[in-house]
């Protein structure tokens, strides 16, 4: 059946902005890409042509599926979450949407942001850490969410980290990496994926020069679980020994 990776996101533009480089190069080794979206990013500052959060969130809802069409991501969703207020959700029902698609699209490797809440530290990058990986754990386990689905495990947990903070931006405290991504053959890809955020372009114009021109050709990732105890070593592949 091939590689499976899924990427779980806080808000339309996360699987470009943080996760693309990923995305894209898995796509063109031929692994099945998924992303889940936990919100349709209503409550953003850049807004567009919306007049109303509910306008924007279907505006982001349409350019979260060019953007993933243009990652190569095969299956993608935005759940109905609200942007700005999921640490106020309730966990058991995040992280039971999350174990029923786990068990349904049975991936791999699994991505998502680190507990710092990533360079901005935003708090629903925070909360989308801590559901999935408590799915991670749960989707394999009889004991958590009996009926939604047949159990699986995934073989990895990765979390985005960086080597770098953002000048004026409150620091946010990343972890280690283990795993280093030459991203830079997909960058226009990804900067591609990004132009279809068309509402977020002010904050794609900002953060492009200040962020990709220095440290676009690579992404970090931590290893936060695998499924046979192992030191924590220096990879360039977020599939290396993984079993099909």
């Amino acid at each position: 059946m091939g590689l499976r990776l899924l990427c779980i996101t806080a808000h339309p533009d996360d699987e470009c902005f943080a996760f693309g480089g990923a995305l894209a190069l898995s796509a063109q080794r031929g692994v099945e890409t998924s992303v889940i979206c936990l919100t349709d990013g209503s409550a953003g500052s850049y807004r567009g042509p919306a007049s109303t959060p509910l306008e924007l969130g279907q505006l982001r809802r349409f350019e979260f599926a060019a953007s993933c069409d243009i990652l190569g991501v095969r299956h993608h969703e935005i759940l109905d979450y609200n942007d700005g207020q999921l640490e106020f959700a309730s966990y058991s029902n995040l992280a039971g949407d999350l174990v029923q698609r786990i068990r349904t699209l049975r991936p791999h490797v699994i991505l998502t942001f680190g507990g710092d809440g990533a360079i901005n530290t935003h708090a629903d990058h925070t909360v989308a850490s801590s559901v999935a990986t408590a799915a991670f754990h749960w989707a394999g386990s009889p004991k958590r969410f009996p009926t939604l689905g047949d159990l699986y495990t995934p073989q990895r947990l990765y979390y985005l980290t960086t080597d770098f903070f953002v000048e004026g931006r409150l620091r946010h405290i990343p972890a280690p990496w283990t795993h280093t991504l030459d991203v830079s053959s997909v960058l226009p890809i990804r900067m591609k994926a990004m132009q279809a955020h068309t509402t977020q372009a002010p904050l794609m114009q900002r953060a492009g020069p200040l962020i990709f021109a220095k440290h676009g050709n690579t992404e970090h990732y931590a290893l936060a679980a695998a499924l046979l105890p192992q030191p924590a070593t220096q990879s360039t592949d977020l599939f290396e020994g993984i079993a099909e």
